[in-house]
């Protein structure tokens, strides 16, 4: 009986996505709400394919950062996937060895994975940021590199 009702919910689940594919992929929702793609893409800002972690709890952490003019995060590497916005101001993200890119208000960025950079504000306004962490429970989402 249990495996019935499993192959149900799987048939289901199934023909629910099948018949919504539109929805799930971006087109308008009912009601009047509208989509708007930010960024899609296979690769991280510098290139490095994205990779979802395969051990462990999945574990999604969101963040409010904040980076005041002049400030930076320090050199640091995340073991996990990480997807940030930026609200307001532009971010230098300075890439190890000495590559550099500036994401500005509005525009999306897909981070490094295992890779050491460095954040910075070089604006005369704080930098203000959504970020989003897939990790994995128990493992931390950002360890300190020393240069």
């Amino acid at each position: 009986m249990r495996r019935l009702r499993i192959k149900t919910l799987a048939l289901f689940l199934f023909l629910s996505v099948a018949f919504h594919l539109p929805c799930a992929f971006g087109a308008d929702y009912e009601g009047g709400v509208k989509v708007t793609l930010i960024k899609k893409a296979t690769t991280a800002s510098n290139g490095q394919k994205l990779a979802y972690p395969r051990a462990g709890n999945a574990e999604v952490t969101a963040l409010i950062v904040e980076i005041p003019p002049g400030g930076n995060t320090g050199w640091h590497s995340h073991p996990v996937p990480v997807y940030a916005y930026v609200i307001s101001g532009a971010l230098t993200v300075e890439v190890d060895p000495g590559e550099s890119y500036q994401i500005k208000e509005g525009e999306a960025l897909f981070e490094v994975v295992n890779t050491p950079h460095l954040g910075k504000n070089l604006g005369k306004e704080p930098v203000r940021l959504v970020v989003f962490y897939t990790g994995i429970e128990g493992t931390p989402n950002t360890v300190k590199v020393s240069r």
